[in-house]
């Protein structure tokens, strides 16, 4: 046992494992547990107005084994993340600036919505399908973190073959009592 496992980027295993090959333990080093990636801004110059930074075991070496991952999401004004869900992980929603409408579906079909403001924070459970949308006058900025090193995600649109457009309608179309949006 070791107390730590970064990443060995590009080694592959003799025997399957969930999860990726350990760094050998004499080469770790503190970068290993670091990551910039999460400092800028992702590009949301696109249909959605939004972009999802995903960092994974496979981006950040330091999180192997440990059952955790972490994103930066940023969107515009009209920006959204349409519905989707993570198979393998909760997801635990963190606003760092600006005004997300969030919520999530259960499996009795019953819509769990809210505001969220600069420091509010949201749970989307396990499996679940949920959405953000934002909800201000300005670009909003959150920080999601979830139990899986990785979660996965599996996109509504994806697996019925709708077009974005279709999803994003469909996802605003769950958002009631709230005129913000």
């Amino acid at each position: 046992m070791q107390d730590t496992c970064p990443t060995a980027p590009g080694e592959q295993s003799n025997f399957f494992i969930n999860g990726y090959p350990c760094k050998n333990p004499d080469k770790i080093n503190a970068q290993d547990f670091k990551s910039t990636k999460l400092t800028i801004a992702g590009d949301t110059d696109n249909y959605l107005q939004s972009n999802v930074t995903m960092l994974t075991a496979s981006e950040f070496p330091g999180l192997n084994t440990l059952g955790l991952s972490v994103s930066r999401t940023d969107l515009e004004r009209d920006g959204s993340v349409p519905l989707h869900s993570h198979p393998r992980s909760s997801e635990l929603l963190f606003v760092v600036t600006g005004v997300v409408f969030a919520g999530f579906v259960d499996t009795n079909d019953k819509i769990f919505q809210t505001v969220l403001r600069r420091g509010d924070v949201f749970v989307f459970p396990k499996g679940l399908l949920h959405f953000c949308l934002s909800g201000g006058f300005e670009r909003a900025t959150a920080l999601s973190f979830y139990n899986s090193q990785n979660p996965g995600v599996v996109n509504v649109g994806g697996v019925f073959g709708f077009d974005q457009e279709r999803i994003v309608n469909i996802t605003r179309s769950l958002v009631t009592d709230y005129d913000f949006l």
